[in-house]
């Protein structure tokens, strides 16, 4: 079944194969479809575009991926798009940068339009599952985490999450003192068809802790971790 033409998805790589090859196959899907050659390039795209995807490379003239993605994803009005890192980079370390930074998914090249097409059309479906939900607002302690917004408010004051921090705040927090392991945290925030490295919870725990305070997610050894009201 084609994608619903509203479905926006902006292709950034160096090598015109690559955007040829994934522009086409993306339109055959019915994806309304940009490009953009460089990361500063995206950035601008990605304001006029609005795009509700993106697929990015790392190794990029002018700008790199990630610094790209880091910048889409501190603009409020691009913070929600879905980011698949498609690179010929495999080092564990560009992983965990990519991630960091926001990313859905990362992919090694070279790319395989199928299991591409799979991989995004997952991404729509968890997107649309999540929208079909009531929207909360967990209030605890100082914190107020409205999911509506993606908007943390810490006595008041408001704070901007990147999103995967958000959804990793917001999910410990929805179930206080209870202890999820890395393989919960894992399925729940990244989904079962994403490989993510574990160590990658364990960045994204620090981060949050750093900016809600320590003493609220607590390592449970050898188990995992809660939040602890």
């Amino acid at each position: 079944m084609a994608a619903d033409l509203e479905r926006k998805i902006l292709v950034v790589d160096d090598e015109p194969d690559i955007v040829e090859i994934l522009s086409y196959n993306l339109q055959k899907e019915g994806y309304n479809v940009k490009t953009a050659n460089d990361g500063k390039q995206a950035v601008g795209v990605a304001k006029e575009f609005h795009p509700e995807l993106i697929i990015l490379d790392i190794m990029m003239p002018v700008m790199d991926g990630v610094e790209a993605c880091r910048q889409i994803k501190e603009n409020p009005e691009l913070s929600d798009a879905h980011v698949i890192f498609l690179t010929a980079r495999a080092e564990e370390y560009s992983e965990v940068a990519a991630f960091d930074v926001g990313a859905d998914d990362y992919i090694v090249k070279p790319v395989k339009p199928r299991a591409l097409m799979k991989r995004i059309e997952s991404i729509f479906k968890r997107k649309n599952k999540s929208s079909s939900k009531k929207k909360d607002v967990i209030n605890i302690d100082k914190f107020s985490i409205d999911k509506s917004s993606y908007t943390l408010y810490i006595d008041g004051e408001a704070k901007t999450l990147p999103k995967k921090e958000f959804e990793l705040l917001y999910f410990l927090a929805e179930s206080p003192n209870k202890v999820f392991n890395r393989d919960d945290l894992l399925r729940n925030i990244w989904g079962t068809d994403v490989y993510v490295l574990a160590r990658t919870v364990d960045v994204h725990i620090r981060r949050v802790r750093e900016k809600i305070g320590e003493g609220y997610i607590k390592t449970v050894k050898g188990v995992g971790y809660k939040f602890e009201i």
